[in-house]
C-alpha cells in the first residue's frame, strides 16, 4: 500500500526529552528523570547553552528547534503550571501524552508521558487486536506512528488541511470560497442538476454546511453504522461520500461532516494536480520548518484528509504559531491573511466554526481563541491578544476524563497570565 511517510529522523517517543546538538549530560538527566524533569528544562538548556531567542523579549521564531524561555520570564505564574501538570501526572485529565504551552513564541512548559504500557493493555481488553491503520486501540498506530514522536491528530487533520486548502486559493487554482464545489468532483458522477448539490459552494463544504447527509443526532463512533466508521472500512472513500444523499439546503444548517473534509482534500488534487500531502509538503510543511510526518492513505490512493495525519507536538504547535501570526512565517508569507481572518472567524456562530477550524470563545463577531480539536484528545489552542499557543496530544478512549483541555485553558493556564 502506497504510503505518505516523511520521517527520516525518527526518535524513540519513550525517550523524554531531546536537545539537537545539546548537552549529553543534559539528555541522559531528562531520559533518567522522566517527564518530570521537563519542569526544569528552560534551566538545563540555558547551563547547556541551548535554545535560541531573547526571553521576556519580542516575538520569536523556531528554527530547527523552538526557543525555550521560563513561565515568570513571560509573564506566567510558574505555580500555576506545576499544578496543572501535577493533575495531569494524576490521571485527571485522562491519558496525555504530551503537554506544549508557548508563549511569545518561546516554549515555557514541554511535558511528555509514556503510556506505552497502558495501551498495550487497552488493546487486549479489545476483541479487534489486528494491526491496521483504523484500529484505534493498536499501539502501532495510536496515539504515535510505530514508537516515533509523530502523534495522531485525528480532526485537527481537518484544520491543518484547511491551511493547505487556502493557499491553493491564494494561488489561483481554485478561484474561490463562493464558488460551486461539487463541479470539482464531476469525474466521480454526482447530478450537477440537483438543486442541493447545485447550490453548494466551497465554503459550504469548509463550514460544514454542505448538506449532505451524515450522522444522525447522538451516534457515535462506537456505532458501526456510523458513516465515518463505515467510510474507514471501505476502499472508495471518494465514492461513498458522494453517493451520500443531499438531505438539507447548503449553507443553512451545521452539521459536523467527515466525508466533506475528505472531498475537500480530493479538491486540491483535482485543483492543483498534487495529492494534498503532496501539496502540503511543499507549500505548507517546508516553509515552516515541519520536516517529518505521516498521512493515512486509502487503499484507492486518497489522503485520508478528515484525520489521518500524525505529527510531532512541537510541529503542530508550528501551525498553531503560523495562524496566529496571520499566515506569515519570519518575515515570509505562507497562507493569506485573509484566509486566516476567514478561517479563524465565527462564521458559524454557534457552535462557533470556521474554514475547519473551531472558534469556542467569540464575542460581537471577533475570535478571542480559535482551536483545532481532535477525536481522543488533540487540542491545539491559539490565544491571539495573549501570544500563546497550547497543545495537548493524548490518547483518553475508553475512559471519561474528570477534567478537559479547554478547562485546563480556561481555568488553570488563562488566569496564570499576568497582565
Amino acid at each position: 500500500m502506497v504510503t505518505a511517510i516523511r520521517n527520516r529522523h525518527a526518535v524513540n517517543r519513550r525517550a523524554v526529552g531531546w536537545v539537537h546538538g545539546g548537552n549529553h549530560r543534559v539528555m541522559s538527566f531528562i531520559r533518567a528523570a522522566g517527564s518530570r524533569a521537563i519542569a526544569v528544562l528552560p534551566l538545563l538548556l540555558a547551563a547547556a547553552g541551548c535554545g535560541s531567542g531573547n526571553p521576556g523579549g519580542g516575538t520569536a521564531w523556531p528554527d530547527a528547534d523552538w526557543p525555550v524561555s521560563t513561565p515568570e520570564a513571560e509573564g506566567v505564574d510558574p505555580a500555576a503550571i506545576d499544578s496543572l501538570v501535577a493533575d495531569i501526572d494524576a490521571g485527571r485529565y485522562g491519558l496525555i501524552d504530551h503537554f506544549l504551552l508557548i508563549r511569545n513564541g518561546r516554549v515555557i512548559a514541554d511535558h511528555r508521558w509514556d503510556h506505552s504500557e497502558r495501551y498495550a493493555e487497552l488493546l487486549a481488553d479489545q476483541d479487534d487486536t489486528a494491526e491496521h491503520q483504523y484500529n484505534y486501540d493498536h499501539p502501532a498506530w495510536h496515539p504515535y506512528f510505530r514508537d516515533t514522536d509523530l502523534h495522531t491528530l485525528q480532526s485537527v487533520t481537518k484544520s491543518v488541511m484547511s491551511v493547505a486548502f487556502g493557499i491553493a486559493v491564494d494561488a489561483g487554482h481554485i478561484p474561490g470560497v463562493d464558488v460551486a464545489a461539487w463541479p470539482f468532483l464531476e469525474a466521480y458522477g454526482p447530478d450537477l442538476t440537483d438543486p442541493g448539490r447545485a447550490a453548494a459552494t466551497i465554503e459550504d463544504f469548509l463550514t460544514m454546511r454542505s448538506g449532505i447527509d451524515w450522522a444522525v443526532p447522538g451516534q457515535t463512533y462506537e456505532d458501526e453504522t456510523h458513516p465515518t466508521v463505515v467510510l474507514e472500512a471501505s476502499d472508495a472513500w471518494i465514492e461513498y461520500v458522494v453517493g451520500r444523499p443531499v438531505g438539507t439546503a447548503p449553507g443553512t444548517r451545521f452539521d459536523y461532516n467527515d466525508g466533506v473534509s475528505v472531498l475537500l482534500g480530493r479538491i486540491v488534487r483535482e485543483a492543483t494536480g498534487q495529492r494534498i500531502d503532496a501539496w502540503a509538503e511543499e507549500h505548507l510543511f517546508a516553509p515552516v520548518g515541519i520536516d517529518d510526518y505521516y498521512w493515512k492513505i486509502t487503499p484507492r490512493g486518497e489522503v485520508d484528509s478528515e484525520g489521518g495525519l500524525y505529527l510531532a507536538t512541537h510541529d503542530l504547535a508550528r501551525i498553531g504559531y503560523l495562524m496566529l501570526h496571520g499566515g506569515e512565517w519570519d518575515g515570509r508569507r505562507v497562507v493569506s491573511e485573509e484566509w486566516v481572518q476567514a478561517s479563524t472567524s465565527p462564521v458559524v456562530t454557534e457552535p462557533g466554526y470556521g474554514y475547519q477550524w473551531w472558534i469556542p470563545a467569540h464575542e460581537n463577531g471577533e475570535t478571542t481563541i480559535f482551536a483545532a480539536n481532535g477525536y481522543g484528545g488533540q487540542f491545539l489552542h491559539v490565544v491571539p491578544e495573549y501570544d500563546l499557543v497550547s497543545v495537548f496530544n493524548g490518547w483518553t478512549l475508553h475512559q471519561r476524563a474528570e477534567m478537559s483541555s479547554w478547562m485546563a485553558l480556561q481555568r488553570r493556564i488563562l488566569p496564570a497570565i499576568r497582565p
